[in-house]
């Protein structure tokens, strides 16, 4: 049989409807078999991990994430895979971060939430906690950190939040899903990461987040890109431009951009469009960024750009190092 870790770090899909407070209070995880008897019929080991002090997903921030990459590890050699119960607003970017600081995952990393508590009659957390466990229980090994949500399981570090209300919360596209649970669990083998057992499973803790990110607008005054460009410590500015990386061609704002990147700082070029790729040069309108040194960032997230600088330049790897790596791919975040 194989050990599935559920590891309950917070958010909605972990509350129940206190009748006495008249609130939603966190429930006891080390009783989730009392509360979703479906998991007694599923063929694993189910072990718990609870965080102290469960968070809302909005407090999310580096150290929690070091915490929760060292809870894997810990626990990486003892279980055949892990279910992490984690609230929607932030999950896109910790499944982005914790593929990037797991390497040489050989073992399912879930990610999964819900947007109405497991306590209320019409949730959708009960389902997503069995599917993802079902999943990761399951004969077909995926060797990656994913999200899964409202029956589909996606690459983490290829997935948005798209919506606060409907049940399908999450979407990927620039990949597509890795499993679709209908009557029965579909998994499309050849969108799944290879694994190669010989190399050492290793987590990275180390993470910089002296990153910025800037969207572009239709009349953004200038002077805000140079007080980014300013702040003490800046490493890299990420630059939500427009459709395929289109930016104005203004001399003064083509003017900070250069100054920040002959100053070392690393600016990547994303689209703001979900779904969208960045194609430096295509239009005048990007060829002018290409020329003073801006980084495509192809088709990455948001998410994936930030958690990909974050984690290389946390490895105190050189500018140079970092500008070439943001171009490659490394866990499957970018198409190249």
């Amino acid at each position: 049989m194989k050990k599935i870790l559920i590891i309950y770090t917070g958010g909605t899909i972990g509350m129940m409807h206190h009748h006495k407070k008249k609130t939603l209070v966190p429930l006891n995880f080390s009783q989730i078999t009392n509360h979703i008897p479906e998991l007694k019929h599923i063929k694993c080991k189910i072990h718990f991990h609870s965080w102290k002090n469960p968070i809302d997903s909005s407090n999310v921030d580096i150290t929690f994430w070091q915490e929760l990459a060292m809870v894997i590890q810990k626990n990486y050699s003892k279980h055949d895979g892990f279910v992490i119960l984690h609230g929607t607003d932030t999950m896109a970017y910790s499944a982005s971060a914790l593929s990037f600081m797991l390497e040489n995952l050989s073992k399912p990393v879930i990610l999964t939430g819900s947007q109405v508590p497991l306590g209320a009659i019409r949730n959708d957390a009960r389902r997503n906690i069995i599917t993802a466990m079902e999943i990761a229980a399951g004969n077909v090994l995926i060797p990656e950190v994913c999200i899964y949500f409202n029956n589909q399981l996606f690459r983490g570090n290829r997935s948005e939040k798209y919506s606060s209300s409907k049940f399908d919360a999450f979407h990927s596209l620039n990949y597509p899903a890795l499993v679709e649970a209908g009557v029965k669990i579909e998994f499309h083998k050849e969108a799944i990461a290879k694994t190669n057992a010989k190399k050492k499973f290793t987590v990275h803790t180390s993470l910089d987040n002296n990153i910025a990110v800037v969207k572009i607008f239709p009349g953004m005054p200038h002077s805000l890109l140079l007080q980014v460009i300013k702040t003490t410590g800046l490493k890299a500015i990420v630059l939500e431009a427009f459709g395929s990386g289109n930016a104005p061609t203004e001399e003064i704002f083509t003017g900070y951009l250069n100054h920040a990147i002959r100053n070392g700082i690393l600016v990547v070029d994303i689209s703001q469009c979900s779904g969208g790729s960045v194609e430096l040069g295509k239009y005048e309108t990007s060829a002018h960024l290409k020329k003073i040194g801006v980084i495509s960032g192809g088709d990455m997230t948001t998410e994936a750009t930030i958690t990909k600088l974050m984690f290389l330049f946390g490895q105190n790897f050189s500018s140079q190092k970092v500008k070439s790596l943001m171009t490659k791919n490394l866990r499957g975040e970018i198409s190249v």
